[in-house]
């Protein structure tokens, strides 16, 4: 068995939902497409797969598992009618997940129709010093960061905004430690780095890696790149530690990378001396692995069916 992790793909990005009906219309407003559901009515959960599936889009008509940048939200049943029930964003206290991110053609107009369709924003674009970046809050107020993929002198004076021209195109979670997050992602889960970002002034450097090929001319028209925030001085302290989403209170649950031959992986990965979550040979669900970052964020991993099939999703 070999496993070559230059075809690993970024898959998906879970995070929990209080109402689908509300949160896969807030997706489907965003151009996404539901492309897939499991539902686990035994366990009282339904998953929701959406993504961007336009003839434009990087992974039109791919299975679910030959795909990136996937958002995938879970319903526990009963959620909907609790009057009580709320996700922690990631972006209060305990913080860890920060948020998804959608890059569009013109930035000013997609801003303007989320803000006609009466959603909320975090941040517009004339917010703030960064006028080239706008956050909206989904419905459970995850944060959904918008980006242009041109310039925004080149869209100003422009009205009209393709929803199939999107792309679902990062995640970003909070790192303690680059040295080491770094190692982990790029040494152990097989991804690039393919951009930097240092903010000397606000304390704090972005990391961006993924799959696929080098991005000399920048990240916006990708999909599926992890986004790493670190603040600086966390390494430091012994006892700084994020919130993984999965302890009390939860939101975002894990990201999910796809894999050529999930057992050659999961061989590789203990090879790499991982700390695991869930390996395949534990409970009854035995074609998911979660392997544990090193500031304990769950990575699924999760055979591509197109490179080999194993179970019939």
């Amino acid at each position: 068995m070999t496993t070559d992790p230059t075809k690993y793909k970024l898959n998906h990005s879970m995070i929990r939902v209080k109402d689908p009906k509300r949160s896969v219309e807030f997706y489907e407003f965003l151009g996404m497409k539901l492309i897939n559901k499991i539902q686990n009515p035994d366990a009282k959960f339904d998953l929701y797969f959406l993504a961007y599936d336009s003839p434009k889009a990087v992974s039109h008509a791919n299975h679910w598992t030959d795909r990136e940048g996937i958002v995938e939200l879970t319903h526990n049943y009963g959620t909907e009618d609790d009057p009580n029930y709320k996700i922690a964003n990631g972006n209060t206290d305990p913080r860890g997940f920060g948020h998804l991110c959608i890059s569009v053609d013109n930035i000013q107009a997609a801003c303007q129709r989320i803000e006609d369709a009466g959603y909320k924003f975090q941040k517009k674009l004339t917010d703030g010093k960064m006028r080239h970046i706008a956050f909206v809050l989904d419905p459970d107020s995850y944060w959904v960061e918008v980006i242009g993929q041109k310039p925004l002198e080149e869209t100003e004076s422009i009205k009209e905004t393709n929803v199939e021209t999107y792309r679902m195109n990062h995640t970003m979670i909070r790192i303690k430690d680059p040295e080491v997050s770094l190692n982990f992602y790029k040494d152990v889960m097989g991804m690039e780095l393919k951009r930097t970002s240092e903010s000397k002034n606000g304390g704090f450097n972005l990391y961006f890696l993924g799959y696929g090929p080098p991005a000399p001319d920048g990240t916006a028209d990708r999909e599926g790149l992890l986004e790493l925030t670190w603040n600086y001085g966390t390494e430091k302290d012994p006892n700084f530690k994020y919130h993984d989403g999965n302890a009390q209170p939860q939101g975002f649950g894990h990201i999910c990378i796809t894999v050529d031959d999930l057992d050659a992986a999961c061989a590789r990965f203990e090879e790499k001396k991982v700390n695991w979550k869930k390996k395949l040979t534990d409970g009854r669900m035995k074609d998911i692995a979660f392997v544990l970052d090193p500031d304990g964020y769950w990575v699924e991993v999760v055979q591509n069916e197109k490179l080999k099939q194993r179970c019939n999703w």
